[in-house]
């Protein structure tokens, strides 16, 4: 064995839109932060990565700008992803003495090849040997625990912060699957757009993403809630504090949500009657951020007559499938999109 062999470290990444999750295998995740970098206009170089840069979002100078580099799931700002990157891998290759480590990425299932191509090439800039793609729905599947290996069908609805993938899965190769941009952060974008509109009242993407998490609904609650908002007024440009309700961001949000179940309703639709009869005895598992919404699976189970089940922690299962990948790569080989390695 040689010494390279001996240093290197596997590495699996959930490349969200709204948070990067890194596990070192054998070490289960090391790193959870958000998908967000400030950097230096003047010099370019990198003022932080994660919390401490999302909470300077809206808040910066000029001379710095904080910005959250990947949109609905792919890299949108590519010189900004490949500097985040790069703090992210040689901060852990560092802490785990990892030199050029192996890499597997979760990447959407609707992604071009321009887009695999930006993150493949971002990934070996940031210092990896090799990388590899798995679809985000697939890596979800491992990661819940789901036998994908299995001659039955099993479907998978992924809610992230870019994106919804739905995907049937039977004999370790997805079958059927949809993926649309709707997600996570669209429905904070609708609560901007919602009390802007009804409240005539200006609040940022940060204060929104709190609203969701506290009082987001895809059904009615049983017992109301609400929350004090603080934001600016549109008429007088003077800061304002707003009680809003639980009613009244189940109906901001109701639009993207109603999309979001289109997308499980045509996958469906398009799955083969065998796989289909195995799914209405198993159910369907929710992973992703979007699983956490209230009554996200009742409304789902609601809409398709079917079982509905979250996944244990349904933030991590992304990453949880690119840990169990790592561990058994020549098993689950066939389940990656592709290897690239550095030249």
């Amino acid at each position: 064995m040689n010494l390279l062999s001996f240093k290197s470290k596997d590495i699996g990444i959930d490349l969200g839109t709204a948070n990067i999750l890194v596990t070192v295998k054998g070490k289960g995740i090391i790193l959870r932060e958000p998908s967000v970098v400030s950097v230096d206009t003047k010099t370019g170089e990198v003022i932080a990565t994660g919390l401490e840069a999302k909470e300077m979002l809206g808040r910066t100078p000029k001379e710095i700008h904080a910005i959250r580099p990947l949109k609905d799931g792919v890299i949108a700002d590519f010189t900004a992803t490949k500097l985040l990157l790069k703090n992210i891998l040689s901060r852990v290759c560092k802490r785990y003495n990892a030199i050029r480590p192996r890499v597997i990425v979760g990447v959407p299932s609707g992604i071009t090849e321009v887009e695999e191509r930006a993150v493949e090439e971002t990934i070996i800039h940031a210092g990896a040997r090799e990388v590899y793609l798995i679809e985000e729905p697939m890596a979800a599947a491992i990661g819940a625990g789901i036998e994908i290996d299995e001659p039955s069908g099993n479907i998978i609805v992924d809610i992230g912060g870019g994106t919804t993938e739905v995907a049937v899965i039977s004999l370790g190769g997805i079958v059927t699957s949809n993926s649309i941009r709707i997600a996570g952060d669209e429905l904070d974008e609708d609560i901007i757009n919602y009390i802007k509109k009804e409240l005539n009242m200006a609040i940022g993407e940060v204060t929104a993403e709190q609203i969701k998490k506290q009082l987001g609904c895809a059904m009615p609650l049983m017992t109301e809630m609400s929350m004090e908002v603080k934001g600016r007024d549109l008429s007088t440009g003077l800061p304002r504090t707003e009680t809003i309700t639980s009613s009244q961001i189940e109906e901001a949000m109701k639009e993207s949500i109603f999309k979001i179940l289109e997308v499980v309703k045509v996958t469906l639709e398009k799955t083969p009657p065998e796989l289909a009869s195995d799914i209405m005895e198993k159910g369907i598992v929710l992973a992703g951020g979007g699983a956490l919404i209230q009554n996200m699976d009742k409304l789902i189970s609601t809409e398709t007559g079917m079982p509905v089940y979250i996944a244990d922690e349904p933030l991590d299962c992304v990453v949880r499938g690119t840990e169990k990948t790592l561990q058994d790569l020549q098993k689950l080989r066939t389940v990656l999109k592709n290897s690239r390695k550095r030249r």
